[in-house]
């Protein structure tokens, strides 16, 4: 019988090789596990930003800031008006905001600078002209609205007060026309200039540039605190009668000459007939004899008086300066004109505007029939 020793030697040497089999397979199952571990960390990690280098919007270049609008450019910014033009001002001395004026049309409302010691001595086209004081380049509401893309830059300049004061101005006073070389009969026969006299006395003063101011040019000359011309002078016609609408207006607009239609609204509500023509107030329903046979300026109330004009005012849409009909007026006409809030009055007395006139009281140099050119040079030179 065989000895049982080498049999429990192999026995043991099996079970020692499966224990060692046991733990070389448990090894190796860690380390599949850890493995796996290893491998899924990155896919369950949120990623971190690329360090690779700056974001595209980090690397671009800033947006950079609007350019601002200059004053100019933000008043055409508020209009769709294609025919809107930003004036700009400038001036020594005066800091003047820009205005939107309307091309094609007369310029309204040109500031009036003011300093002390001085005159404004208006509005220019050039820096030149306006140290010049050359009448024929300034600029004023006698004048279309014209500009270059829509922009305009206008030259001011300063005058002394012996300059300002040295100027005389006619108002110039028509009434109706006639076509006929020999005049009309009848007692209104002053009345009516003979057309060919006009056409002439107009063509005069086209030719030799006068200055035309507008009436907030002759308040503030008045008040000193403006220079005009030696050459200025204003043209006016009462009534607006049909034979100046027919045969006087026509010859206004050719030459293109500020002139102001001093209208009885009461019996016209039209329009301008021309853009050279301010329409201003004859009154309302003053034209007419009052109690003591004179004009009804002269005998209603101030109330009334400014009730009147207030009406006269808003169907033409101004007030700024009445003439008074017949040329009647008084204390009380005055302060009813005041209390309408009217500037200036003209009246029918012969006479010149000079600093310092009455402004409910301007007086004119009236043109009658048989009055040629030359009368007109005397009295205007």
């Amino acid at each position: 019988m065989a000895s049982p020793r080498p049999v429990r030697r192999d026995r043991i040497q099996r079970r020692r090789a499966r224990r060692r089999l046991a733990v070389i397979a448990t090894a190796a199952g860690l380390a599949a596990v850890a493995l796996a571990a290893v491998l899924l960390v990155p896919l369950l990690t949120p990623s971190a930003p690329a360090a690779a280098g700056p974001s595209p919007s980090a690397s671009a270049s800033p947006t950079p800031s609007p350019t601002p609008l200059t004053p100019a450019e933000a008043l055409l910014a508020t209009t769709t008006n294609p025919k809107a033009c930003a004036v700009s001002f400038q001036i020594d001395g005066a800091a003047v905001d820009p205005q939107l004026q309307t091309q094609g049309t007369l310029y309204a409302g040109l500031p009036i600078p003011s300093r002390t010691g001085a005159a404004f001595g208006g509005w220019y086209a050039s820096a030149a002209d306006a140290v010049a004081l050359a009448p024929a380049a300034r600029i004023n509401g006698s004048q279309l609205v014209t500009c270059t893309d829509r922009r305009i830059t206008l030259h001011g300049a300063w005058a002394t007060p012996k300059q300002a004061s040295a100027t005389r101005v006619p108002i110039l006073m028509y009434h109706q026309f006639t076509t006929k070389p020999e005049g009309e009969k009848g007692w209104l026969r002053g009345n009516f200039a003979y057309i060919g006299d006009f056409t002439a006395q107009m063509a005069y003063i086209a030719a030799q540039r006068f200055y035309l101011p507008t009436w907030d040019e002759l308040n503030a000359f008045i008040d000193g605190r403006l220079y005009l011309p030696p050459r200025s002078l204003v043209i006016t016609d009462d009534d607006a009668d049909h034979t100046w609408l027919e045969l006087a207006v026509p010859v206004i607009t050719e030459h293109k000459l500020l002139t102001t239609s001093f209208v009885i609204t009461k019996y016209r509500h039209e329009g301008s007939p021309s853009p050279y023509v301010l329409q201003r107030s004859h009154t309302d329903d003053m034209h007419e004899a009052g109690a003591n046979g004179k004009g009804r300026m002269v005998n209603w109330t101030a109330d009334q008086i400014a009730a009147d004009l207030e009406r006269s005012a808003a169907i033409l849409g101004a007030k700024e300066v009445v003439a008074y009909p017949f040329g009647h007026f008084d204390k009380t006409a005055e302060e009813g004109v005041r209390k309408a809030g009217f500037t200036l009055a003209r009246t029918i007395e012969w006479g010149y505007v000079r600093q310092g006139t009455d402004k409910l009281a301007l007086p004119v140099i009236r043109i009658n029939y048989g009055d040629t050119v030359e009368r007109l040079k005397r009295e205007i030179g």
